[in-house]
């Protein structure tokens, strides 16, 4: 038998197993991605009908935060990464004892708090919209004077696509959310003028090396990332300016894999960081089908150790996302639909408000047409109100 092929010294060889937590449409896509490079995958995940399951090679059932499942789950794997920030901190720090964690738990950490991703933004001398932490009625009354009204009441932890959030208008609706989401303390942010949300997909090697994605347009409605555009339609010199504090960013964290650098350029021109997530990211799906080398593959790339090289976008993009039951009731259109690149996630019950999978659509690289040009190539999945969509990002409206 002839041996394997291998990579560099310091990286995974291509049999080696490279452990995921959390079995999401992310770890989905990642498993896929490693199955290109020749590695197999093994998931933790809360069910065995979970997406990333159907596409692993092995999984471990059980909770985040059990030593026991976690132990069985680091046995069996060279190197562990996670798909989602919405898990155990200290469950992680116990597979860093075991196997190397990329990235690293000290940056969930940061993640998944909002207060924490405001303070490591504050001391990196980054820019962000004004904000204030709320542990107290005080403190709330004090947001609300200096922020004015409206302004957006967040949970620091656990929230998404909109949830665990208020927009209050007065005392009383202040009062109200302050007492309806928990736990505290809360983060106050103030409204911000922008004129698009964009974001950007850096990536760090074991080595330090950083590659970055181009910047990507995002649009939402009810709080969900509805369409992205790559790449965003912003002045050449804000697009190095966007790369650049991404960049920045990833190796203050020291970071070894993904990172998704949410930003709003405001209506003057300039940028605010609005939040991070150290994984792949629902804004970077455009690059399944536009780049040699997409999100997911970088993602395992890093992890594994492997040389991270330019992505190579060659076309342009427009990515759509797939929510609840209508926009899967146009399935069997999208597939028949020339151009569009449909990708599912293997969810069945199609809830409202759940992602159940994407479309990317291509189009050659420097001719993205305009919003109706955008809309009319879509087929079924065309807006008619194309001009007019929310802005809202995806756990906010309107807010840095």
């Amino acid at each position: 038998m002839s041996p394997l092929p291998r990579f560099a010294s310091n990286a995974l060889a291509p049999d080696a197993r490279i452990g995921i937590v959390g079995g999401g449409q992310l770890g989905r896509m990642s498993a896929m991605a490693a199955a290109r490079l020749g590695f197999q995958t093994h998931v933790l995940a809360a069910s065995r009908s979970d997406p990333a399951v159907q596409v692993c090679n092995d999984a471990t059932i059980g909770p985040f935060n059990d030593t026991e499942t976690l132990k069985h789950f680091a046995d069996h794997v060279d190197v562990v990464t996670f798909e989602f920030e919405n898990i155990s901190a200290d469950g992680l720090d116990f597979l860093a004892s075991q196997r190397p964690v990329r990235p690293a738990g000290a940056i969930l950490r940061i993640s998944q708090d909002r207060l924490a991703e405001k303070r490591f933004m504050a001391d990196a001398g980054l820019p962000v919209a004004p904000w204030h932490a709320v542990t107290t009625r005080a403190d709330l009354h004090t947001a609300a004077e200096t922020l004015g009204y409206p302004f957006v009441l967040k949970t620091t932890r656990l929230g998404y696509d909109g949830k665990g959030q208020a927009r209050p208008s007065s005392d009383a609706e202040r009062d109200a959310a302050f007492d309806r989401l928990r736990p505290h303390p809360l983060v106050a942010e103030g409204l911000v003028d922008f004129a698009r949300e964009i974001s950007v997909m850096v990536a760090r090697g074991v080595d330090g090396h950083v590659v970055t994605f181009d910047p990507t347009e995002n649009r939402h409605r009810d709080g969900i990332l509805d369409i992205s555009i790559a790449p965003a339609r912003i002045e050449a010199s804000l697009a190095r300016e966007a790369r650049a504090m991404a960049v920045r960013i990833a190796e203050r964290l020291d970071l070894v894999g993904l990172l998704g650098v949410e930003m709003f350029v405001t209506a003057d021109g300039a940028l605010l960081i609005n939040e991070i997530a150290p994984r792949p990211h629902n804004s970077g799906h455009w690059t399944m089908n536009a780049c040699l080398v997409d999100q997911f593959e970088m993602h395992v790339r890093a992890v594994a150790g492997l040389p991270l090289v330019d992505p190579g976008r060659h076309s342009d993009a427009v990515m759509r996302n797939l929510i609840g039951p209508a926009d899967v009731a146009l399935c069997g259109e999208i597939i028949a639909t020339p151009g569009l690149a449909l990708h599912l996630y293997g969810k069945t019950d199609a809830r409202d408000g759940r992602k159940m999978g994407h479309v990317n659509l291509l189009f050659p690289r420097g001719a993205m047409p305009g919003e109706f040009g955008i809309q009319a190539a879509l087929g079924p999945l065309r807006r008619d109100d194309a001009p007019s969509f929310q802005t809202e990002p995806e756990d906010a409206e309107a807010v840095a």
